[in-house]
């Protein structure tokens, strides 16, 4: 099977999904960074009405995993991997 990537926007729009469905927002309420650091690893922030929620790399695989199922019919157990890429930024790749 071939592998898929996801481009950063996408990952965006897949958290923005997941934290409106938690907060009972729609998706255009909320903004999200995407963040990378050599000691903790890949994280996002995601503000809706002035408040700030950050997600560790397991609820932004928990984003992709429900993005995968939902918009692209596609298996969300599949292997989901987090990379930062030069020109691209944080894309994931699905195998």
């Amino acid at each position: 099977m071939e592998k898929l990537v996801i481009p950063e926007q996408d990952i965006i729009n897949a958290i923005c999904v997941y934290i409106a469905r938690k907060k009972q927002v729609t998706p255009e309420e909320v903004e999200v960074e995407l963040m990378y650091d050599d000691d903790t690893g890949f994280s996002a922030e995601a503000f809706v009405a002035g408040r700030k929620q950050v997600l560790i790399t397991g609820n932004m695989i928990e984003a992709l995993r429900m993005w995968l199922e939902e918009y692209l019919n596609r298996d969300p157990f599949s292997g989901i991997k987090l990379e930062l890429d030069d020109e691209e930024g944080i894309i994931a790749i699905i195998r």
